[in-house]
């Protein structure tokens, strides 16, 4: 089954493959890049056990998580940049955006870009809700979330910490 690659004139954005395994690894065990995350750093078996379900979901539900490159000028894959996608929730809440960049990746408009193609793409293929969770106290994913139309539906405490949860509908 092929799922296609998504872009714009900075980014490509892949559908995560088993050969991204190194770069995934790289990302998910470090504290700067995933330590704000659901369920925080991964350890490598974390890593390949969440590969698999990524993997998984693409199959299951035509949507999934991308690696988000760098475009080159000539138009070809740059550097690896991170993590974005759409992932449907263990906790029952539904599908919801995930965003994760590298730390020097940040700042410069990347996870906007790359989160408000996914989060289109998430409603084109018929997905109604998409919602996205994010600490209170995280003004930086809370930027990013406004910036690409989702607003504050409620709130909740998980581990002392508010969260807010975004939505974006599609009619």
């Amino acid at each position: 089954m092929y799922f296609s690659a998504l872009g714009t004139s900075r980014l490509i954005l892949l559908p995560i493959c088993w050969q991204d395994i190194h770069d995934i690894m790289a990302l998910k065990t470090d504290v700067g890049a995933f330590g704000h995350m659901l369920g925080g750093v991964r350890t490598r078996l974390q890593v390949e056990l969440e590969m698999a379900e990524d993997l998984q979901s693409w199959g299951q539900y035509r949507i999934g998580i991308y690696t988000v490159h760098e475009k080159k000028a000539d138009g070809s894959l740059g550097q690896f940049l991170g993590l974005t996608g759409i992932h449907n929730r263990p906790d029952g809440r539904g599908f919801a955006l995930r965003f994760a960049l590298w730390a020097w990746a940040r700042g410069k408009g990347y996870a906007r870009e790359a989160a408000s193609v996914v989060l289109n793409e998430a409603h084109a293929r018929n997905l109604k809700r998409v919602i996205a969770i994010t600490k209170e106290s995280n003004i930086g994913s809370r930027r990013i979330l406004g910036g690409i139309g989702m607003h504050v539906e409620s709130s909740f405490i998980r581990d002392n910490h508010r969260m807010l949860l975004y939505v974006s509908e599609y009619v």
